[in-house]
């Protein structure tokens, strides 16, 4: 969330970010090959996010300690002001086509970690449903309208753009996109669901600060010119 206006005025504006979003050193942010076994394609979750699970503020570490500094503060800074999360059908689940089974209600259990609405896009609609404090919402639209009815829900907060990464470069391209964090792992994927070439191309828009971190990841973060 900003504030923009002239002297004496003040206008809110909800931002629309992508925060600790993973990608390998050739761009991926996922593989090839999803299924209910590997949510990630032929990628490794554990190496993908290794640095964010090694820190303090992890949310599901369950010993004590953890590391500390940025990769530490990006991770704790996932939820704050955010009010409503867009995700792509393929973030949500595996299947594909129409709803054969509407049983299926995510990857995440009884108690999802959005804490907030989420609005799937799919071509394939289905009844929202509620699973702890986190509603889904299942909307065929266009980019803009989806962010417009996120907005709308997010209660004046901030919107996140959760991916994949075919999704948040549908965003980017509607050129709807306020704030990213991409955080490059050192591996290489080869092929699967690309975010970029190179984060170069991001430059006509965007500032960008490249933050190389002790944990091997770096750490790109851009904002609109």
């Amino acid at each position: 969330m900003s504030f923009a206006g002239g002297p004496g005025l003040l206008v809110m504006v909800q931002l629309l970010k992508v925060q600790n979003f993973n990608v390998s050193e050739d761009g991926f942010g996922a593989g090839e090959g999803q299924s209910f076994e590997r949510p990630f394609g032929h990628a490794d979750p554990g190496t993908m996010f290794a640095w964010a699970g090694a820190t303090a503020s992890w949310p599901n570490r369950t010993d004590p300690g953890g590391t500390r500094g940025l990769d530490d503060y990006l991770t704790r800074d996932f939820a704050n002001n955010i009010g409503a999360e867009i995700m792509g059908r393929n973030k949500f689940s595996p299947h594909r086509g129409p709803w054969a089974d509407q049983d299926w209600l995510g990857w995440w259990g009884d108690e999802p970690p959005f804490h907030t609405p989420v609005f799937v896009l799919t071509h394939h609609p289905r009844p929202s449903f509620t699973l702890s404090d986190t509603t889904f919402h299942f909307v065929d639209a266009d980019p803009a309208s989806v962010l417009e009815m996120a907005r709308g829900a997010a209660g004046g907060k901030d919107v996140r753009l959760g991916g994949g990464a075919t999704t948040i470069r549908e965003f980017l391209d509607a050129d709807l996109v306020d704030t990213l964090h991409v955080a490059v792992s050192p591996f290489t994927l080869g092929s699967g669901s690309r975010l970029w070439d190179s984060p170069d191309e991001l430059r006509d828009r965007f500032h960008c600060d490249v933050v190389p971190s002790p944990s091997g990841v770096t750490h790109h973060l851009f904002w609109r010119r």
